[in-house]
C-alpha cells in the first residue's frame, strides 16, 4: 500500500471481508490476515487473488457436485501424501531444479490447503486461522527481531544475538507456551515417526542447545572408534542383541560427527545412495551392452565397471 497511504477513505471490515474505498472508489473487496493501524495509515497483508482461488478450489472439490476421490479424503488417508509430497520437495531441491522445486513445493502447499478445507467443513479452523498462528508464532519467537505485538508496527531488534543464542532462545520461548506446556521434556518435540537418522539428529541438536555436547570434533571421534570397538567386540562374542546394540550406538555417534560439522546425515546418506544406484545401473548397463546378465559376471569384472562408473562422474 506504500505510495497511497493518504489516499486511503475508508476500510469497511466484515468479518473476514474488506472493502477498501480510496479516492471514493471502490479499490477492491478481498479476504484479509491482518490488518494494523498507525495513526497516519495502515498496513494491510491480504490473500493474493491466486491464494483465494486455490481455497475456492479446494472446497468445490470438497463440495456437493465435486470430486469423489477427494471428498472421500481424510486426515488419516492424507497422511502418505504429506510424507511423499515433502520428500519430492527434498529430491527437487538436490536435483538443483528450480522448475521441479516449483512444482513440488505447489504440491505440499496443496497437503496444508486439504487439511485446512477439512477442518473447516469440522468447524475447527480455516486457512485464515493457520496463517494467523503461524503469524503470530514467528513474532513471538523472535523478540530480537520484533517488538511487543501490542505495538503498531513491528521494528528490527539492535542485533547483538547470534544464531545459537536465537536457538537456545527459541526453545526457552516454545518452553514457556500454553501450548507445550505438558511436555515434560524439550525431547519431546521431536517427532517419533521421523526417519531415525533425522529423528537422532533433531534429537542431539536439541541437547545441544543447553550445552549437553562435546567441545571439540576429536572427542566425537574419539566415541565413534569406542563404539566400533564395543562392536567389534560383541561380534567376536557372538552376541546378537548386543551386536544391535553397538550397531546403533555407531550411527548415533556418526551423526553426532555430522551435526558437529553441519552435515544433515539424512541428505548425505540419501546423497550415497543415489550415486550406488548410479553407478550400479552403468554396470547393468555395460552388462546388457556386452550380452550378458550380472549374475555370471565376476565380482572382479564388476567392480571394474564399478571404478569406470566412478570415473564418469556418477
Amino acid at each position: 500500500m506504500t505510495g497511497i497511504e493518504n489516499d486511503i477513505n475508508h476500510i469497511y471490515r466484515l468479518s473476514s471481508t474488506c472493502i477498501i474505498i480510496i479516492n471514493s472508489k471502490l479499490l477492491c473487496q478481498t479476504q484479509i490476515t491482518t490488518i494494523q493501524f498507525n495513526k497516519n495509515y495502515c498496513i494491510m497483508f491480504f490473500m493474493s487473488k491466486r491464494f483465494n482461488n486455490l481455497l475456492k478450489i479446494m472446497s468445490k472439490l470438497r463440495g456437493k457436485n465435486g470430486c469423489p476421490w477427494d471428498k472421500e479424503q481424510t486426515r488419516e488417508s492424507l497422511k502418505p501424501f504429506i510424507i511423499e509430497e515433502a520428500y519430492e520437495v527434498i529430491e527437487a531441491i538436490d536435483e538443483k531444479s528450480p522448475e521441479n522445486l516449483k512444482e513440488e513445493l505447489g504440491d505440499l502447499l496443496l497437503q496444508v490447503v486439504f487439511h485446512a478445507q477439512i477442518a473447516k467443513e469440522g468447524k475447527e479452523f480455516d486457512m485464515e486461522d493457520i496463517l494467523t498462528a503461524l503469524e503470530e508464532k514467528l513474532i513471538r519467537r523472535h523478540p530480537h527481531v520484533f517488538e511487543s505485538p501490542h505495538t503498531p508496527l513491528y521494528k528490527r531488534g539492535e542485533g547483538g544475538i547470534d544464531a545459537k543464542e536465537v536457538l537456545v532462545q527459541w526453545e526457552r520461548i516454545k518452553k514457556e507456551e500454553k501450548a507445550n506446556s505438558k511436555r515434560e521434556s524439550m525431547l519431546d518435540s521431536v517427532p517419533k515417526e521421523l526417519p531415525a537418522l533425522l529423528r537422532a539428529h533433531r534429537l542431539q541438536d536439541k541437547a545441544s542447545r543447553v550445552g549437553f555436547d562435546w567441545k571439540h570434533i576429536n572427542d566425537v571421534f574419539a566415541k565413534v572408534e569406542e563404539e566400533i570397538k564395543e562392536f567389534k567386540s560383541a561380534v567376536e562374542e557372538k552376541k546378537p542383541d548386543e551386536i544391535e546394540d553397538e550397531l546403533g550406538d555407531i550411527f548415533f555417534a556418526l551423526v553426532n560427527v555430522a551435526r558437529f560439522l553441519e552435515i544433515n546425515p539424512e541428505d548425505a546418506l540419501r546423497k550415497t545412495i543415489s550415486k550406488f544406484i548410479s553407478r550400479f545401473r552403468y554396470i547393468e548397463e555395460k552388462a546388457k551392452e556386452a550380452g550378458r546378465e550380472l549374475s555370471d559376471m565376476t565380482l572382479e569384472e564388476m567392480d571394474k565397471l564399478w571404478e569406470e562408473a566412478k570415473g564418469h562422474g556418477k
